[in-house]
């Protein structure tokens, strides 16, 4: 039974930003999918879709605070093990669009398991990591890593290197704030750096041509190196007040790809300038403050972790995405959360929120653990 109680312990804080931020995001992606024809402006699909999504989303949100998170324990290993059968279903019969196999064909939707796998890690993860006393050594990293790496290989198969990156990077913050030993710091900070070059030869060849063209651009303008040329094209014509709603040249003539994904927010910085971009990185900072507050805030140890989890989650794609579409690090495909267009990023994005909501409004219910 939802005690009513609970709702004065809301982070409405974190709720507020949330909402912003998807405000934020469907205006933007109006500009994005917004065609101009001679009755007016004509909207693609997927704008309606993000709308439709959003509504979803707030549901899911809806469910997952009526439930007391230290519930997710029971189920953290059947729903980790159906997310692996999710993504196994995906190498026999997914649908391939642009070249990669990521999603199932629902009839009604396209599934993307690998969304659901990162809920998954995250749970298990943080069951596990609860469980475990003190600073991890080397056994227990191991069996931590294990939670990450299985998934993060059938994720590579797809192929899909950004997603699996970012289920050992949502893993590898919550090891940090856990914390691990001297003696595992020190191999680690050795060997890391020295293998890393390694993976050179076990990436595709796109995947290859990819980091060429982070370093060199302009090797390839009208090939590889179109995305980032056009990306930071777009941002830099922004200038600092931006062009105006509906009025960046670069989206509107359909010179930018990809523009309602994974370069929504090259859309955004060409329309809203430095400005407007500097506005949106503090909603985001302050966005990733009010999670860490509730991690810090909890407690018990599995809603710590919780929390921790989805902090990383947020941090690792905003990071990375900006850092992508300015240039500044390859473009791997991972979108910008609740800017991107994405059905079932979106409908994750929303129930992240709702556990770390689940556990900031539960925080007086019992004693630290």
């Amino acid at each position: 039974m939802f005690d009513r109680r609970l709702v004065f312990h809301i982070n409405w804080g974190l709720v507020a930003l949330t909402a912003i931020l998807f405000l934020v995001g469907v205006v933007n992606l109006y500009s994005a999918s917004a065609l101009r024809v001679a009755s007016g402006i004509e909207l693609d699909s997927y704008f309606n879709k993000q709308l439709l999504w959003g509504g979803v989303g707030l549901l899911v949100l809806s469910c997952i605070v009526l439930v007391d998170y230290r519930h997710f324990k029971a189920v953290s290993w059947p729903y980790f093990i159906l997310s692996l059968l999710l993504l196994l279903a995906v190498s026999v019969a997914g649908k391939t669009i642009y070249g990669a196999k990521r999603w199932l064909d629902l009839g009604f939707f396209n599934l993307q398991p690998t969304e659901l796998a990162k809920i998954a890690v995250l749970i298990l993860g943080a069951r596990l990591l609860a469980r475990m006393d003190g600073r991890l050594g080397w056994i227990n990293l191991g069996k931590i890593l294990l939670v990450g790496l299985v998934p993060a290989m059938l994720v590579v198969k797809q192929p899909d290197l950004g997603s699996a990156l970012n289920i050992l990077m949502i893993l590898g913050g919550m090891i940090l704030f856990k914390g691990i030993t001297a003696g595992v710091f020190k191999v680690l900070i050795v060997a890391l750096p020295v293998m890393l070059p390694f993976g050179w030869f076990f990436l595709h060849d796109y995947q290859k041509q990819r980091i060429l063209t982070f370093l060199d651009p302009g090797n390839d303008p009208l090939g590889a190196g179109y995305h980032i040329i056009q990306s930071q094209i777009a941002i830099g014509s922004g200038g600092f007040w931006g062009k105006g709603f509906l009025q960046g040249t670069q989206s509107q003539l359909r010179f930018l790809p990809e523009k309602h994904t994974d370069f929504a927010f090259a859309v955004f910085g060409e329309e809203w300038g430095f400005f407007g971009s500097m506005i949106l990185l503090v909603l985001f900072c302050s966005f990733l403050y009010q999670i860490y507050i509730v991690a810090m805030e909890a407690k018990d140890d599995f809603g710590s972790y919780l929390a921790a989890g989805v902090f990383f989650y947020f941090f690792w794609q905003i990071l990375i995405n900006m850092g992508m579409v300015l240039g500044i690090m390859p473009v791997v495909g991972i979108p910008l959360p609740f800017v991107s267009y994405g059905g079932s990023a979106s409908v994750v994005n929303f129930c992240m929120i709702g556990v770390v909501l689940n556990v900031a409004m539960r925080r007086f219910v019992f004693k630290n653990a």
